[in-house]
């Protein structure tokens, strides 16, 4: 439930950081909107072009001040960082349900702050296909390497238009098969089977490869730079597919002293991922499927961007 310090490069191995609170003035030019929009008026304010669900919602929750958890009770402003959930002052229903093409999975380090964090956005947002791990809990993905890819640059790095291409020689060490498949015998040594059955079963099968050369799931690294390279080391994730993004600016409001703005947060980084999977792997038109997952994002980017400016009259 922190945040996600990952650098998003695409010729260099950078990392991000959420931490320190920041820089905010300098990314005005930040968060390139899948639409086409005039420099000016991007720059006055780069979320705008997002298609985004009514935040009326929150801001009738910021005049009421902090609300409980329903779940712990904690007194919590929008949600809360450690159940998961939108508080009492932020129904539910109101909130926008974003559905994914495929599965999310967060590991976050454990000396992360929940409540600097961006990660928990997602699992707002998407509950069915976000999943948040403190680490060392993680899963075991070794067995399902053919479908899983990893976040992380590096120098055997792919962009996300390559994805399709390398997961084929993971899927040739993997049963693409069903279960009940696999105690029987090759097609052509069953019994006798007429050439038009023969053509469905080899299409048949053909189509079960390709499904096993699909992403199913991806998996990013929730921490800051030098707390990342105990989780990237993890036997779990060895061998699996690392995937880096294109350059992008971030919007982060706590970007780390030093860093350069190409350090994303967590939540910005799944979100590019997943314009540009829709575009690179599904290839389809993108039309904002995926903007709600700032949801929150815009909202936060917006109240403080207004403090700050009103500080300095």
């Amino acid at each position: 439930c922190c945040l996600f310090q990952l650098a998003m490069s695409s010729n260099s191995s950078t990392f991000l950081n959420e931490e320190n609170p920041q820089g905010l003035t300098r990314n005005t030019t930040c968060l390139e909107s899948p639409y086409s929009q005039t420099p000016s008026s991007f720059q006055d304010n780069p979320l705008q072009q997002l298609q985004l669900a009514s935040q009326e919602v929150l801001e009738k929750a910021k005049k009421s001040g902090r609300s409980k958890c329903p779940r712990c009770g904690s007194s919590r402003m929008f949600y809360c960082y450690t159940c998961f959930v939108p508080v009492e002052t932020v129904p539910t229903e109101e909130i926008p349900v974003v559905k994914l093409p495929l599965k999310i999975d967060i590991i976050k380090h454990p000396n992360e702050t929940d409540g600097k964090s961006t990660a928990v956005h997602a699992k707002l947002l998407a509950p069915d296909d976000v999943t948040i791990y403190k680490y060392p809990c993680i899963p075991e993905y070794k067995e399902k390497r053919h479908e899983t890819a990893l976040i992380f640059p590096g120098p055997n790095s792919i962009s996300v238009k390559d994805i399709a291409l390398h997961l084929q020689k993971y899927a040739k060490k993997s049963v693409c098969y069903n279960d009940d498949d696999c105690s029987r015998e090759p097609i052509l040594k069953q019994a006798k089977i007429e050439p038009e059955e023969e053509k469905d079963l080899k299409e048949g099968i053909s189509s079960n490869r390709s499904e096993c050369t699909k992403l199913k799931k991806i998996v990013f690294i929730d921490s800051t730079w030098n707390q990342t390279n105990k989780i990237i080391t993890d036997e779990r994730l060895q061998g699996l597919l690392q995937i880096e993004l294109k350059t992008r600016k971030t919007c982060f409001w706590r970007h780390q002293k030093g860093k350069p703005d190409t350090y994303l947060s967590t939540i910005e980084a799944i979100y590019y991922f997943l314009v540009d999977y829709h575009q690179e792997i599904l290839k389809e038109n993108y039309k904002g499927q995926y903007d709600n997952m700032l949801f929150f994002f815009t909202f936060m980017y917006t109240l403080i961007k207004n403090a700050k400016c009103c500080g300095r009259q």
